[in-house]
């Protein structure tokens, strides 16, 4: 909640700045922002990953550490969408960039968080820390290929392009997308095995 109010709070003075003549510097600079916030969340929750969640619930180890791990990716995500739609308003982009500003806050929130904590389980912080910021930096220089390469229509709207899409940013989301799956299948194995081995021994 503080992170949330204070990224509102920093919004505001974002009514002061004009975008009508350079959009794509101040789209890219605001995305980045927003994934730098989407990390710093990412990194400050993943050690709750390792805590125990839902303890008056009867649910199975695996249920319990997807559970967990699923609350924390909907914490970043959420936080991030919030503070996406108040900054893109306050920046005053057409609406279609706001929705694409948004689809890609959300798309690259939650990979990042996904892969902080899968990583974060399965090995240590700085790992953790360093491939969600890598993939995170590979995400938003997709985004900006694309805009580089199509650009905005007379109205600083976004332009839908199918073919400049598939290209430019689709291969990288699938991939970003299936590590980010991945490795949180493999955090949470590690994670009930860290829960069950104690357990086992005992």
């Amino acid at each position: 909640m503080p992170w949330l109010v204070g990224a509102l709070v920093v919004s505001i003075p974002l009514l002061l700045i004009d975008v009508s003549n350079e959009p794509l510097g101040i789209f890219i600079a605001q995305l980045v922002a927003l994934v730098l916030l989407a990390l710093v969340l990412a990194h400050r929750l993943a050690p709750l990953s390792t805590a125990t969640w839902f303890v008056g619930a009867s649910w199975r180890t695996i249920v319990n550490v997807t559970a967990s791990g699923v609350g924390l990716i909907v914490l970043v995500t959420g936080t991030v969408g919030l503070v996406t739609i108040a900054s893109s308003a306050a920046l005053r982009f057409d609406p279609s960039l706001q929705f694409l500003q948004l689809l890609s806050a959300l798309d690259i929130a939650w990979v990042v968080a996904a892969i902080s904590v899968g990583a974060y389980r399965t090995w240590t912080p700085g790992v953790a820390v360093g491939l969600s910021a890598t993939v995170g930096i590979i995400c938003v220089w997709s985004i900006w290929r694309y805009l580089h390469a199509v650009g905005f229509g007379s109205n600083g709207e976004w332009i839908v392009s199918g073919p400049d899409l598939a290209r430019y940013v689709l291969p990288f989301d699938v991939v970003a997308a299936l590590m980010a799956v991945a490795l949180f299948v493999l955090g949470s194995l590690k994670a009930v095995q860290a829960i069950e081995q104690p357990r086992a021994q005992s």
